[in-house]
């Protein structure tokens, strides 16, 4: 395995798909695995030890389910179905788990599943830059910028640390923001959150603002007007977590599952039913699709995720 062929398997990861919702969870698991190399120097682990940590940023940072048993075995799925070029997985006695074997997290157990990535990934891994560039890449093609840092937190991987900029090699292709989309969404939204009205500046430069992708970049969301908010840097997390969602008709929705003690918490709340601002004249809404998809994708909904899964 060469370091291109190791990236073509990442970039290529099938995803599952539940119902018509995205499910991140084989790149949550090797961003997992990811970060256990960077602590141990290996990956490999028991089914029973990733289980929880996997389920929960799976939880944390995938569709939502409702079932608590379903919650706390959400690992199965990807421990049993990451791609095998990749992936090793075995029994207690060393015998090899097909990836037709049922997702049951008891199952598992009692068959003591273990796996580790291959051999030939993980010295790949072991090679200046080749770590970083690989997080990168799954961050990159499945989450939003937003969620970078507190994925990484989770996972324990520290990409600055790595000095990933000075070391990914030459000729790594990603797909680029279109220069201007953050200054134009600002200005159609006069430098103010689309949610609260924040307009905060230092002297003349704003503070605190950013432009938010409704569909995510990574999801194929285009850098235009109609697919971006002027957002605070808080609720632009709010938003990319699926605390806060959009209904149709362009009005603000909180998710149920929100939960706070304090003043500044409870402001949140407030903003449930509160009419997104319009943007400046001559300067188009957010296009009811990426509403759509920002809703079945990514907003935090009890019952949102059907138990339909198809394996892609």
């Amino acid at each position: 395995m060469t370091y291109d062929e190791l990236m073509s398997v990442l970039a290529g990861l099938r995803r599952a798909q539940i119902g018509n919702r995205r499910a991140p969870h084989k790149p949550l698991l090797v961003l997992w695995l990811l970060g256990r190399f960077a602590a141990s120097g290996a990956t490999a682990v028991t089914y029973d030890e990733a289980e929880d940590p996997v389920s929960r940023l799976i939880n944390d940072f995938g569709p939502i389910v409702t079932s608590r048993s379903r919650a706390r075995e959400r690992a199965a799925m990807p421990f049993v179905h990451l791609e095998r070029g990749l992936w090793d997985l075995r029994g207690r006695d060393g015998s090899d788990i097909g990836r037709d074997t049922p997702e049951r997290g008891s199952l598992l157990r009692a068959r003591g599943a273990h796996g580790r990535l291959r051999p030939e990934a993980e010295t790949l891994l072991a090679a200046p830059g080749t770590l970083a560039a690989a997080a990168r890449l799954l961050l990159e093609q499945h989450f939003t910028p937003a969620l970078e840092t507190p994925i990484c937190e989770a996972v324990g991987l520290d990409l600055a640390a790595m000095d990933e900029a000075d070391l990914i090699p030459a000729g790594r292709k990603r797909r680029r923001r279109r220069t201007g989309f953050a200054e134009e969404v600002l200005q159609a939204y006069a430098y103010a959150c689309a949610f609260c009205g924040f307009d905060g500046a230092l002297g003349r430069h704003p503070v605190g603002l950013e432009a938010a992708h409704v569909r995510w970049h990574s999801q194929d969301g285009p850098d235009e007007v109609h697919n971006g908010l002027a957002l605070c840097s808080l609720h632009h997390t709010l938003f990319d977590l699926g605390v806060l969602g959009l209904l149709p008709g362009l009005r603000i929705q909180v998710s149920p599952l929100y939960v706070t003690r304090s003043a500044a918490g409870k402001a949140v709340y407030a903003l449930h039913g509160e009419p997104v601002a319009t943007p400046r004249p001559g300067q188009p809404a957010v296009d009811a699709a990426f509403v759509l998809w920002h809703g079945r994708q990514v907003f935090k909904r009890p019952g949102a995720v059907t138990p339909d899964v198809r394996l892609g």
